[in-house]
């Protein structure tokens, strides 16, 4: 009998398996009328998935969550979160689902996961539906950060629904298949630790090693190294966000991966003109997730975590926080590190130079930039002309760049670490706007450039530019 490649997706169960407390069996709703928008069929093949099928209607089911393979077990996750600040003891996946688990051609155990798959036990009243924009906007600016090299959670397709979606207006409706190293995150432990059951905990904790972080199964103290290790995946994560000038939005305890990957792409957007207190996000009325706030809030967001493994570090309470202070001494030496490393990088600057120069000259520089209101990524791809001698600098900066210049920066380094191409908040609003009316030509040039950020081709230099003065101050949304 041939295998057809329906019956060659195979889904794991483990997350429902050991932590059954943390999932609740659920499915997928049926769409009327599901539509592939677009699929990366790249992400396909690296997933052993055969994309021809995947076009086909039962391969567009299998999207949808509707035909599930045999032995898969799709369960909505239950996980608590500070969001804003305020605690919620039950979250969960309120329009997500994940289907199950599979090896890639890596040897890597990813999840697919829905989102916008109708209502769950944890909607807290909320439609479980989402809307063709903000679904491409996951995809395309997760897309964008992979290519940029930043941990993150990958988009494997999008599917219209079908269903129109009431927000502030009726807009078409759509579900986005998503790819991650697991869904567990800050908020999960949260909610293990909130029922009181310690053995949960530890289940959980010992999944999380096991998933993410198996060299602290060998230490001494198994549950500090998890903790270690969370602490320098996500310092380094929130260099690599400051580094390109990305803003989350939106960095609750439930959008914090143990894996160190960004998650949850909802008020998103890349900062242009340089400047710490950049907020995009309609609901951060405080500026508590503005740009410059990004390590400290995930250094509070760690601290969360933290409590929650308190009873496994020791039994003796005091012991137990001393542990935790001292282990999270390697966020900022991770952080530092890794932005400095990447600085030295986009300014070109060979190993000879000693970091307190680099560190002098990178903290000198954006002051400049915030003062004279510059775009953050153009000002570093043009940098490297101004290093070949093939571009002058603008007034303000001439000091700064004959110290820079002399130090020999290499160009051809920096084109390789300096984005040409990022997805631009007016290019992304263009593109999602004419998706949202049938359009799918603007999204696929879109992808065609933030795809290959650092490779400058003819026909894409739209994509370059900052926004027009008259695109106005930018605002995004959460898309519930």
């Amino acid at each position: 009998m041939s295998v057809t490649p329906e019956m060659a997706v195979a889904l794991g169960d483990r997350f429902s398996r050991e932590l059954p407390e943390m999932a609740v069996r659920w499915q997928a709703e049926t769409p009327p009328d599901p539509q592939l928008l677009v699929l990366n069929e790249t992400l396909a093949e690296e997933l052993g998935l055969d994309a021809e099928w995947l076009r086909t209607p039962d391969g567009v089911r299998f999207l949808a969550g509707n035909r599930v393979p045999d032995g898969a077990v799709p369960v909505a996750q239950a996980y608590a979160g500070h969001q804003f600040g305020g605690y919620q003891p039950r979250l969960g996946d309120g329009r997500a689902l994940l289907l199950g688990e599979l090896v890639d051609g890596h040897g890597r155990v990813r999840d697919i996961h829905l989102k916008g798959s109708g209502p769950t036990p944890f909607a807290r009243g909320g439609d479980g539906l989402a809307a063709v924009g903000p679904m491409l906007r996951e995809y395309i600016v997760s897309e964008a950060m992979h290519a940029l090299g930043v941990p993150t959670t990958r988009s494997l397709a999008v599917v219209a629904t079908g269903r129109p979606v009431q927000r502030e207006a009726l807009l078409p409706g759509a579900l986005l298949v998503r790819v991650a190293g697991s869904h567990l995150r800050v908020g999960s432990f949260q909610y293990a630790a909130s029922t009181g059951d310690i053995g949960l905990l530890r289940r959980l904790a010992d999944h999380a090693i096991a998933r993410h972080h198996p060299g602290a199964a060998q230490a001494e103290r198994p549950y500090l190294a998890l903790f270690e290790a969370v602490v320098a995946v996500q310092a380094s994560l929130m260099a690599r966000w400051m580094l390109i000038g990305f803003i989350h939005g939106v960095m609750n305890t439930d959008n914090m991966t143990i894996s160190g990957e960004t998650i949850d792409y909802g008020p998103c957007a890349f900062m242009e003109a340089y400047d710490p207190e950049t907020v995009f996000s309609s609901i951060d009325f405080w500026g508590r997730y503005a740009f410059g706030n990004q390590p400290a809030v995930a250094g509070w967001n760690l601290a969360r975590f933290a409590e929650t493994l308190l009873p496994l570090l020791s039994d003796d309470g005091e012991e137990a926080v001393a542990l935790a202070e001292e282990a999270f001494g390697v966020f900022r030496v991770r952080y530092d590190a890794v932005w400095l490393s990447g600085m030295r990088a986009k300014l070109g600057l060979p190993a000879g130079v000693a970091d307190e120069v680099v560190r002098s000259l990178v903290d000198e520089l954006l002051v400049l930039l915030q003062e004279n209101g510059v775009d953050y990524t153009s000002f570093f791809r043009q940098l490297g002309q101004v290093a070949r001698g093939t571009a002058t600098s603008e007034g303000g900066f001439d000091d700064w760049m004959s110290r820079w210049r002399a130090l020999g920066p290499n160009a051809e380094s920096m084109d390789r670490v300096n984005p040409v191409y990022i997805p631009r908040n007016h290019r992304v609003e263009e593109a999602l706007a004419a998706a949202t009316a049938g359009d799918l030509d603007p999204v696929e040039r879109l992808l065609q450039a933030v795809s290959a950020p650092y490779e400058e081709r003819a026909g894409l230099e739209r994509y370059a530019s900052p926004a027009p003065e008259d695109f106005g101050p930018y605002q995004t949304f959460c898309g519930t």
